[in-house]
C-alpha cells in the first residue's frame, strides 16, 4: 500500500513506495540493490509546474526548502541515475534548473533551483503502468508563493543531516599528526561531485567526472615516482564541503594541496589552463568571478550556511598564514612553466582570488583550472587520457622541481 505524507511545518514529505518485486538490477550497479532513476521530467500546466522522477524500486525520500537562494532539496536513499550520459537538466516554469546525484554515502540529493518563491500544492506516487511503460513515479506539484510565506517555512526539517565530516572517505582520513616518513604528503582534490555536477560543456561533459579522471591520473603518476605519499579527497562521483576537503589535507598534514578544476565561460573562444592561489583581493574580474562560483560549490549541493563566518577573511588577516601563502605563489609560479609545456595557458596564467578550498594556514595550496569545458578544443582534451597522461607528468615535474628548490634553500641555511 502507498502511504504519503505532508506536513507544511516543516515542509518535510515522506514517500513510501513498497514494490512486490523489484525489476532486475543493473549488471554493474554503482550502488548494490540500490533503485535506479531512469526519467527525469518537468511538465507546466496552468499556474502548476510538474517535477517528477520515474524509478525502479522501492524509494524513500523526504524534500524541504531552503532560501538565499531559493532551493527545493529532495533527499533520497542511494540511486543509480540511469539517464542518457548527455543528459542536461533544464528549467521550465518555476524551477529554474535541478541537480542530481550522490551527496553523502547512502543519500542521493536533488536540488532543485526555484525561478521564484515556490511551495509543493501536492506530492504523490503513481504506481507502474504497463499501458505505456512508466516505472514508479514520484510527482511534486509546485505552486508560487509570497516570498514573506517561502521564507516562513524555508530551513531544515526536524532531523538535520549528520555533520559534514559524514561525506568524507572515512578509511584514508587518520587524525592529523606528524608525518613519519621522509616523503612528501599531497593531497589532490577533484573539484564538484555528487550533486554538484560543476560546470557543463557543449556535448554533455561534467567537470566532476573530468576532474576526478584527472585527479586520479596524477595521483597514479606521483605514487610511481616513489617519492610521495598521495591522497584524494574523493575517488568517487560524491559530494564533500569545501571546508571538509581543506580538512582532509590538514589531517594529512599535507605538504601541498592541489584542487582540480574546469572553467566555464560565456565566450566559447577562450581556452587555456590557469593557476589560482589565496587572497582577499582578486587578480581580476574573472578572477572573481571564478571564486564566487567555485565558493558556491556547498549552496549547489543544498547545504544550509546559515550564520557561517567568512572564513577566508578571517584567515587572511592571520599573520600565520603569510608564509603559507608565500610558498603557494613559489609552487604556482613553478608549476605554470611546465604545464604551459604540454597544453595551452591563459594570459597572465597566475591568478588570486579568495577560494574558500585554499583557506588551509598551513598547507601550500593552489587551484588549477585545466581549461574551459565550453571551448570545444578544451574539452576534446580535457576528456582525453593521453591528455591527462601528459598533464599529470608536467604537473609531476612541477612538483618535484618546488620541493628540489625548498630543498636547495634548506641545505644553504
Amino acid at each position: 500500500m502507498l502511504h504519503l505524507v505532508w506536513s507544511i511545518r516543516t515542509h518535510v514529505i515522506s514517500l513510501l513506495v513498497v514494490l512486490a518485486t523489484m525489476l532486475a538490477a543493473p549488471a554493474q550497479p554503482a550502488h548494490a540493490n540500490a533503485p535506479s532513476v531512469t526519467d527525469v521530467r518537468l511538465g507546466k500546466s496552468g499556474e502548476t509546474t510538474r517535477f517528477v522522477l520515474e524509478l525502479s524500486g522501492k524509494v524513500e525520500a523526504k524534500a524541504f526548502t531552503l532560501a538565499d537562494p531559493h532551493r527545493l532539496i529532495i533527499d533520497l536513499p542511494a540511486l543509480d541515475w540511469e539517464l542518457a550520459s548527455d543528459f542536461v537538466p533544464s528549467g521550465r516554469g518555476l524551477v529554474g534548473s535541478f541537480r542530481y546525484g550522490l551527496f553523502r554515502p547512502g543519500n542521493a540529493r536533488v536540488v532543485i533551483d526555484l525561478a521564484g518563491p515556490a511551495a509543493v500544492s501536492r506530492s504523490f506516487v503513481l504506481p507502474p503502468d504497463a499501458a505505456t511503460g512508466r516505472n514508479w513515479r514520484i510527482v511534486f506539484d509546485l505552486v508560487a508563493t509570497s516570498d514573506a510565506a517561502f521564507r516562513q517555512n524555508a530551513g531544515w526539517p526536524d532531523a538535520r543531516p549528520s555533520a559534514p565530516v559524514a561525506s568524507a572517505p572515512q578509511p584514508d582520513m587518520p587524525a592529523r599528526q606528524p608525518v613519519s616518513n621522509a616523503r612528501k604528503v599531497i593531497v589532490i582534490d577533484a573539484g564538484h561531485g555528487g550533486v554538484d555536477p560543476g560546470a557543463i560543456g557543449g556535448r554533455g561533459t561534467r567537470e566532476k567526472n573530468v576532474t576526478l579522471a584527472f585527479a586520479k591520473t596524477l595521483g597514479d603518476a606521483l605514487r610511481a615516482s616513489g617519492k610521495y605519499e598521495v591522497h584524494l579527497t574523493r575517488d568517487t562521483d560524491i559530494f564533500i564541503e569545501l571546508r571538509e576537503r581543506v580538512a582532509i589535507a590538514r589531517r594529512h598534514n599535507a605538504d601541498l594541496f592541489i584542487s582540480v578544476h574546469a572553467d566555464s565561460i560565456e565566450r566559447r573562444d577562450v581556452r587555456g589552463a590557469s593557476v589560482y592561489t589565496l587572497s582577499e583581493t582578486a587578480s581580476d574580474a574573472e578572477a572573481a568571478r571564478l571564486a564566487r562560483k567555485e565558493n558556491e560549490a556547498d549552496v549547489i549541493a543544498g547545504v544550509d550556511l546559515g550564520g557561517e563566518v567568512d572564513e577566508v577573511r578571517n584567515i587572511l588577516i592571520d599573520l600565520a598564514q603569510r608564509e603559507t601563502k608565500n610558498l603557494s605563489v613559489r609552487f604556482a609560479q613553478t608549476l605554470i612553466p611546465k604545464i604551459a609545456e604540454v597544453t595551452p595557458v591563459l594570459r597572465n596564467t597566475h591568478r588570486f582570488a579568495g577560494f574558500r578550498v585554499l583557506k588551509a594556514p598551513d598547507v601550500p595550496s593552489v587551484l588549477i583550472e585545466m581549461g574551459f569545458l565550453t571551448n570545444s578544443d578544451d574539452e576534446v582534451s580535457l576528456t582525453s587520457g593521453t591528455w591527462r597522461q601528459k598533464t599529470a607528468k608536467a604537473l609531476a615535474r612541477g612538483i618535484d622541481a618546488y620541493f628540489a628548490e625548498r630543498m636547495a634553500e634548506a641545505a644553504a641555511q
